[in-house]
């Protein structure tokens, strides 16, 4: 019976990790051939242990920051971020900003990877924290190549940050063909007011974008008047591309 309740629960893990949404006790009973109390149960037992968390307005559930604590080994052996260490440091010292490296982790974008900013401001680890999609560079980056990730969002909504934040299609729309045709996103007062940020996406063997790197800081070092630093666009470009040439990937 014990194995048989780990075999459930890693199941519902997996569920939960191979969506691109949140997933009710209903919905992952009809998925998994279970009953819903024995969902139910269970994802009591992993939201206790931290594992899931629920959504305390829809009541739905995703995967919990716990499986983080257990994932930092894998994060010190994952390609991704152990090809973009280097890089992320040099992207650091050279625009004086911020630097996250992301990958795609359900409707939002994970942190794998968190270089601070390279003066003595009091600043916090970001590794593990999950950004949204629709107001940051990195999620930009990223959604630009998943339209059907993109118009699930936009079926569901997109919660409005700030005054500037897209969260109608035909802007976001627009401004993520910019990013398929120039290669870079940006983002100006869109998830945090007075803080903007760029990225570029980092592309696999397969040609798709499995993950970006960019710089987050001061709008008003970011920006010089209403366009984004032409170096600081120049240096996220670079770190990109040189860590997809590591990766072996290429733009498809």
């Amino acid at each position: 019976m014990a194995i048989q309740s780990i075999e459930r629960a890693a199941a519902i893990l997996r569920a939960l990790a191979g969506g691109s949404r949140r997933l009710g006790v209903s919905e992952l009973a009809d998925h998994l051939g279970l009953a819903k109390g024995t969902v139910h149960g269970l994802l009591q037992t992993l939201k206790d242990e931290g594992f899931v968390e629920q959504d305390p307005e829809s009541g739905k559930y995703q995967l919990g920051a716990a499986l983080l604590q257990l994932g930092n080994i894998y994060l010190d052996v994952n390609e991704l971020r152990g090809r973009s260490l280097a890089w992320a440091d040099s992207l650091a010292v050279r625009t004086g900003e911020a630097v996250r490296v992301g990958s795609l982790h359900g409707d939002g974008v994970l942190v794998i990877h968190h270089v601070f900013r390279p003066d003595n401001s009091l600043q916090i680890l970001e590794v593990g924290a999950q950004l949204p999609l629709h107001a940051t560079a990195l999620g930009k980056a990223l959604l630009a190549f998943r339209p059907e990730l993109t118009d699930e969002l936009l079926g569901r909504g997109l919660p409005r940050l700030t005054q500037t934040t897209l969260t109608t299609a035909a802007p976001l729309r627009k401004a993520l063909e910019a990013v398929r045709e120039t290669g870079w996103a940006a983002e100006r007062d869109e998830a945090v007011i007075g803080e903007s940020s760029v990225a570029a996406p980092i592309f696999d063997r397969r040609g798709d974008a499995a993950g970006a790197i960019g710089v987050a800081g001061p709008t008003d070092r970011l920006y010089a008047g209403r366009d984004v630093q032409p170096a600081i666009v120049g240096h996220v470009r670079e770190a990109a591309r040189a860590i997809t040439r590591d990766l072996g990937g290429q733009r498809r």
